[in-house]
């Protein structure tokens, strides 16, 4: 067998098999608190674009909605160097804070607690007109690193660990540790939003048009589709990108490539909705967004993320090329999954040097089973 198909378990040394296909009946059991998310501040960072509106009133207003995280002071110069090629490295998360609305919507007590439901990585493109978005998925074990959250408190290294425990244990800035202790890669910006957010930001868009190649019912996520074209409004849309069970092999990988097929057609339909000829639209998709994202401290006012939003506002769906970081089902669990070390490098190495990613670093790793079953209409 070559290096190519060897992944490890973290922290479990010569266990460099790769894990089987994910048999039937053994997947895992339904959880009501399953909270699939995905995350759109992409196009929350799109539409707060105000042009000669963000003076005055609108300003302070949309500046004053803005909840910004310091990154860099929680994790000082231990960090990646930047790479000073003209491209740009942004973490976006998901979160599913189980408090206030989130709860309603995720399930589960009022405990206040948060997990990180999706991780992309977005690498833009010197020049910004292209980019990659690799996909994190939050089963992934990981050996997570020693971190420090935004609040100053320290927090042991863990070895073989899931990946979204790093966002439960020190928030941003432990996650974002972890993503570029595991890439390599420096990341320059920080991006996440909620459930409550996604859900009104899609509401306030007028919903977002799929199509579907099979019919979809899945009770955790409680969507029930049938084969064909649908306009999704908020809640349908996050039922959709939570959705796992009745597609693919019920994995969390099925789910990412449903996400990741909703996040093109969002992308797509922001650029053609007229939103920036409708002063009113705009102001109030700009005030959900505002209301929606949690920044890095570089993004944390109006102008900074008008600046960022600009910058992005080139690369449309077909521009995006989206994967999923490469891993195998963990052979000593198949609920979970195991990075395929030789491949991922292929692909940070890629993303570090700016080139596309190479078709061969997803080549015969886990796929979930589930492309193809939605797309943009």
């Amino acid at each position: 067998m070559s290096a190519e198909s060897t992944p490890e378990r973290p922290g479990i040394p010569g266990t460099g098999t790769s894990g089987p296909r994910r048999a039937k009946g053994r997947r895992r059991k339904p959880r009501t608190r399953s909270k699939g998310f995905l995350v759109a501040a992409w196009t929350a960072a799109g539409i707060v674009v105000l042009g000669g509106t963000g003076v005055g009133y609108v300003y302070f207003k949309l500046n004053g909605n803005l909840h910004s995280v310091d990154i860099n002071q929680a994790l000082g110069t231990d960090r990646p160097e930047k790479v000073d090629n003209g491209s740009e490295n942004i973490l976006v998360l998901g979160s599913d804070t189980r408090s206030g609305t989130n709860r309603k919507l995720g399930g589960g007590a009022d405990d206040g607690s948060a997990r990180s439901d999706t991780a992309m990585i977005i690498h833009v493109y010197e020049g910004h007109k292209k980019a990659s978005v690799v996909s994190v998925p939050r089963d992934t074990l990981i050996d997570r690193p020693a971190c420090t959250d935004t609040k100053g408190n320290t927090y042991p290294a863990a070895h073989g660990v899931m990946f979204n425990s790093a966002y439960s244990t020190g928030g941003a800035a432990c996650a974002v540790k972890t993503v570029e202790t595991l890439t390599g890669i420096r990341m320059d910006h920080y991006l996440e939003v909620d459930f409550a957010g996604f859900q009104k930001l899609i509401d306030k868009l007028g919903g977002v048009s799929v199509t579907t190649t099979k019919d979809i019912d899945d009770p955790d996520s409680h969507l029930k589709l049938k084969a064909g074209t649908h306009r999704l409004n908020g809640e349908q849309a996050l039922g959709l990108v939570r959705t796992r069970h009745g597609v693919g092999d019920g994995s969390d990988l099925g789910r990412i490539q449903l996400q990741q097929a909703f996040v093109k057609a969002l992308v797509d339909q922001v650029k053609h909705i007229g939103v920036f000829t409708n002063p009113k639209k705009l102001y109030d998709l700009a005030d959900t967004a505002t209301k929606a994202v949690t920044t890095d401290s570089d993004l944390g006012s109006v102008n900074s993320l008008m600046s960022f939003a600009g910058g992005l506002k080139g690369i449309g769906a077909s521009d995006m090329h989206m994967v999923t970081m490469p891993v195998q089902y963990d052979p000593a669990d198949p609920n979970r999954v195991i990075v395929a070390r030789a491949k991922a490098q292929q692909v940070w190495t890629a993303l570090k040097n700016d080139r596309p990613i190479p078709a061969a670093a997803t080549e015969g790793t886990a796929t979930g089973e589930a492309r193809g079953v939605v797309s943009g209409s």
